[in-house]
């Protein structure tokens, strides 16, 4: 994901001190690195912007998948487990549910982390997994929404909050099914 703003070219000064334009270019060139950190930095994250935020859900779900390994370590865990009961009708033991549901979201952010061939793997298993967790808000309506009122709980919103990774999810994966669109056009360009 990289934007590219194309910003006007001065035109030269012509060696004279007193030209509007002679002072700008004498900023530009003066300028001390602290000033110059912060447009480096951008630089730097837009040019490495999905990978960044590729890894930093990949970590998120690496985290929290592996803290389901541990008991009582997830503060979602009897949430999770509640709701894979009922998805599952309560056929599969709750020690099973909350394992899978650890190695589906571990291996989920191994693939985020990594990219490459496990990135489009990982990013299906990702939106398939947020249909579940999204059902939550349907299947335990208790947990998720407080009384009379249409506000969520703290569970809810443990919920609704998905929906930026949603969103960073829905941008690394246009970027990689179109990379293979560009790849293939015949014009060359991309």
């Amino acid at each position: 994901m990289s934007s590219h703003t194309v910003e006007p070219s001065l035109p030269p000064t012509s060696g004279n001190p007193e030209s509007p334009l002679a002072g700008t270019q004498l900023e530009r060139t003066a300028r001390p690195p602290a000033a110059r950190f912060p447009r480096r930095l951008a630089e730097l994250v837009d040019t490495h912007a999905l990978t960044l935020l590729r890894a930093t859900v990949g970590i998120v779900f690496v985290g929290f998948g592996v803290l389901k390994l541990f008991p009582s370590a997830s503060p979602a865990e009897q949430l999770a487990v509640d709701a894979a009961t009922k998805m599952t009708l309560g056929l599969v033991p709750e020690t099973v549910l909350l394992i899978s549901l650890a190695a589906l979201e571990t291996a989920i952010g191994i693939g985020l982390i990594t990219g490459r061939r496990l990135l489009r793997p990982a990013l299906v298993a990702f939106f398939l997994h947020m249909g579940g967790v999204f059902s939550t808000l349907f299947l335990l309506p208790d947990a998720m929404w407080q009384p009379h009122s249409p506000a969520p709980t703290m569970e809810g919103q443990y919920v609704v909050k998905n929906v930026v990774l949603v969103a960073v999810c829905l941008v690394v994966a246009a970027h990689e099914w179109s990379r293979e669109h560009r790849s293939r056009r015949p014009d060359g360009v991309g």
